[in-house]
Order: C-alpha cells, then sequence, then structure tokens
C-alpha cells in the first residue's frame, strides 16, 4: 500500500523548491499520482514556459509511480463532485480523493481547502 497519493501541488512544491517539498520528497518513493494530476503538472510546466520535452525530463527526474485514470476512479471522482463542491474542487482535486480513497492512503497537497473535504480521507499537508 502506498503511504500517500501526490495532489498536482504536492509535485509542483518538489519541482519549484517551495514550502513543504521536503515533506514530499521524504515519501515520494512512497507514493502514487493519478495520471490526472500527472497531466496537471505537465499542463503548469507549460503553461509557465516548459517545453513538453522540459516537462516530461522534470517529470521523469522525479520517478513518480502513476495510476491510470480508470472507469472506477472516473465514477468516484465524478459522484465526489456533489459532496465537494462547497470547497471548489477541481476535477484534478478529485481525482487524487478518489485514488487516496480506493488505496486507503493519505492525500498530500498544499490546498487547506481539501481538509475534511471527504471524511474517508487523511488529508495532509505541506505547508
Amino acid at each position: 500500500m502506498a503511504s500517500a497519493i501526490l495532489d498536482s501541488s504536492a509535485i509542483l512544491a518538489v519541482l519549484n523548491d517551495e514550502p513543504g517539498a521536503d515533506l514530499v520528497i521524504a515519501i515520494m518513493d512512497d507514493a502514487l499520482v493519478s495520471t490526472v494530476n500527472y497531466a496537471e503538472v505537465v499542463a503548469k510546466l507549460v503553461e509557465r514556459g516548459s517545453t513538453a520535452i522540459e516537462a516530461q525530463s522534470a517529470l521523469q527526474s522525479l520517478a513518480l509511480t502513476t495510476m491510470d485514470f480508470d472507469i472506477a476512479l472516473a465514477q468516484r471522482t465524478g459522484v465526489l463532485r456533489r459532496e465537494t463542491m462547497n470547497r471548489g474542487l477541481s476535477l484534478g482535486d478529485r481525482a487524487c480523493l478518489a485514488l487516496a480513497e480506493r488505496e486507503g492512503a493519505a492525500a498530500m497537497t498544499g490546498d487547506r481547502s481539501w481538509v475534511g473535504a471527504v471524511a474517508s480521507v487523511e488529508i495532509r499537508l505541506i505547508r
């Protein structure tokens, strides 16, 4: 079992050497990332000026273990919309939470609005 599921904010904290990066690095070898959150990180890197190759290289350097976004995760992510709507959680946020719930692992994020959003998922804030 994974020790944590990483949100895109946790991965970006490592790539950008932001506060909380040390907490993420400490568990990265035993963490999982949804392919949805992986895509979010690529999007942010490209949005900030990286080429596709640079973004790919940056993520490969982290040696993340990804989990495919399958039908079961898609279903749960969709259902979580109602439960989290008042907090403004995105599709990527809900994908991370759905994977954490399925894996019985904590979700690591920099987003405080996640705390208490889904009763069945432990939230670990990185900052």
